[in-house]
């Protein structure tokens, strides 16, 4: 598992990510430092094409938040 710290939509993220599957899929959850939201999602890559299976959310949260973390706010945090 790594986790770290993201800027996405002008909040602070705790962000965790694992693989799941044997590899083929992965698990990430994020946090908001300010506790005012939460993300989750499970992604498997199939033969054919990858599948994005939201907890509880919209398939558009979990792309907004994707899309709208800023590569630059990444940090590794130490576990």
């Amino acid at each position: 598992m790594r986790t770290f710290r993201a800027h996405s939509l002008g909040r602070v993220y705790i962000v965790s990510k694992s693989s799941i599957v044997g590899g083929r899929g992965g698990k990430l959850v994020a946090e908001a430092l300010d506790g005012s939201d939460y993300i989750s999602f499970n992604i498997y890559r199939l033969k054919a094409q990858t599948e994005l299976f939201p907890c509880e959310m919209s398939s558009a949260k979990v792309t907004e938040f994707v899309l709208g973390i800023d590569p630059a706010s990444v940090r590794l945090q130490s576990v």
